[in-house]
């Protein structure tokens, strides 16, 4: 692409010599023959520092906020780096976003990635092809590429978007964190809808927010990018989250006057199967039922059932998208051949340990088992924690292994161990997590409900710095074919 025509969205129309630009590079070590290198600055380092190995490798120009030295390369001077680089790569990647793939934008502290993904699900109900980036990933068709953060850099959105819409992907769902807002990482971004779904504390300190107000203020910056915002009308933050908007103001909730209303949600429960049901009246009307437990999560389906009408989805395709959606490693159901549940959920702290327990315990389980472990190489008060909340709740836990890292498994079960001594529950130990799992299997009785907690959508182990395959998945699959009782094919 041109230099000219990429400069054009800065506004940047002279001081430069014309030429082909083959990338644009935000990383020094990916320079190459061409391409335009951002220096960009970050908590551990700074681009600019960087600019003359950036035109060593064959940078033919470099984007900078700071006069820098950066012999054959032309240097072209910007009061933001960030705010650049979102707008640089919008331009050579064609901007995607306006026309050829409408993009939906969700935001808050809980429930984003399984909204995300109900959303999806609607969406490919009614017959629209739609991608996916957020914590588990970016998921294109049956293409899953992990990601290092949930909000990816603006490059990289870019790219995905131009890959998505290239594939055919007529929609896209984007977790829009709040360090993703902070960072311009979506700077200039047109959202067609933006989604709030809840807010409470967290990511306060370090790198991440200095306070609430922070936090805040970083969420809101969706409801300036998008067409129209779908919030949560029961929030106690509402008002702080829409301050300075410029969107169109769609609400939804369950106690709150709005526009989209939830009544009566009620549990759902069959073998392999809990989620919830709840009537939907406003700007729709029709009785919703829901494929994932947890009564929370009738707020995650009211967002979602929200934002797809804003985009003129049909009711029977929320209803099927609904109650088929899954999320990998939300309270995931395995299919299995006995009468009980089980599950794959990514709780692998005290506040997921303590919301995942909490809400099966609502649907009246024969027992409920919970096996998990914890990570090596972090705060011992998170094991304690875990080991303390599956006491109480869990009627048996078992102890295993998650990402010992460098950490012997078996002192880390004996830090679990401490908080379980603070209760009445019964557990038993086993450090290899494959034979945890035939445990859970072969112990399994009508009615139980069992959940393996810690991996989720992980598909490793980390053991002394290594990460070993490991699928929980295929596990089961395979623990099920030596014990003569093959996984059966999931419900239609």
């Amino acid at each position: 692409m041109k230099l000219s025509r990429l400069l054009a969205p800065l506004g940047i129309t002279e001081g430069y010599q014309e030429v082909e630009i083959t990338d644009i590079v935000y990383d020094s070590r990916k320079a190459k023959q061409g391409c335009a290198f951002v220096c960009m600055r970050g908590s551990n380092s700074d681009g600019h520092k960087y600019a003359a190995g950036a035109a060593q490798a064959g940078a033919a120009v470099i984007v900078a906020e700071e006069p820098v030295e950066a012999p054959g390369a032309q240097v072209v001077l910007v009061p933001d780096t960030r705010k650049a680089l979102a707008l640089l790569s919008a331009a050579f990647f064609e901007n995607p976003a306006e026309g050829d793939i409408s993009v939906i934008g969700v935001t808050g502290t809980k429930g984003k990635t399984t909204t995300a993904y109900m959303i999806r699900s609607i969406l490919e109900a009614a017959g629209h092809k739609t991608g996916v980036i957020g914590t588990i990933g970016v998921l294109m068709g049956e293409e899953l590429i992990q990601t290092d953060n949930t909000t990816p850099m603006s490059y990289d959105i870019q790219m995905y978007l131009r890959r998505m819409a290239d594939a055919g992907c007529r929609y896209c769902v984007m977790e829009a964190s709040s360090i993703g807002l902070k960072d311009l990482r979506v700077y200039g971004f047109p959202f067609s809808v933006g989604v709030f779904t809840n807010f409470s504390e967290d990511h306060i300190g370090g790198v991440e927010h200095k306070d609430m107000q922070e936090y805040m203020e970083s969420k809101a910056k969706l409801f300036s990018l998008c067409k129209v915002g779908v919030v949560n009308a029961d929030d106690p933050s509402l008002e702080g989250i829409l301050q300075g908007h410029t969107c169109q103001v769609k609400t939804y909730g369950f106690e709150a006057p709005a526009d989209l209303r939830g009544a009566d949600c009620r549990h759902l429960n069959k073998p392999g199967f809990l989620g919830i049901a709840f009537e939907v009246s406003g700007e729709e009307d029709f009785t919703a039922e829901v494929d994932i437990p947890g009564r929370f999560n009738a707020y995650n389906a009211l967002a979602a059932i929200g934002a797809c009408h804003e985009l003129g989805v049909p009711v029977e395709a929320m209803k099927q998208g609904l109650s088929t959606v899954k999320v990998k490693g939300r309270v995931e159901p395995v299919p299995v051949p006995g009468n009980y549940t089980l599950l794959l959920d990514y709780a692998h702290n005290g506040v997921g340990m303590e919301n995942i327990l909490t809400t099966l315990r609502e649907y009246h389980p024969k027992r409920l088992i919970c096996m998990f472990g914890a990570g090596g190489n972090r705060p011992k008060v998170r094991r304690y924690e875990m080991g303390e909340i599956s006491g109480r709740l869990a009627d048996i836990s078992v102890l295993t292994a998650d990402n010992s890292r460098f950490e012997d498994v078996n002192d880390i079960i004996a830090d679990i161990k401490v908080g379980m001594a603070k209760t009445e529950g019964q557990y038993v130990e086993i450090p290899d997590r494959r034979e945890a799992i035939r445990w859970c299997l072969e112990n399994a009785q009508e009615g139980d409900i069992i959940v393996l907690a810690g991996k989720g959508h992980e598909d490793y182990q980390e053991i002394q710095g290594e990460k070993r395959p490991f699928d929980e998945r295929v596990v089961i699959r395979e623990l099920l074919e030596e014990m003569g009782t093959p996984q059966p094919q999931a419900a239609p």
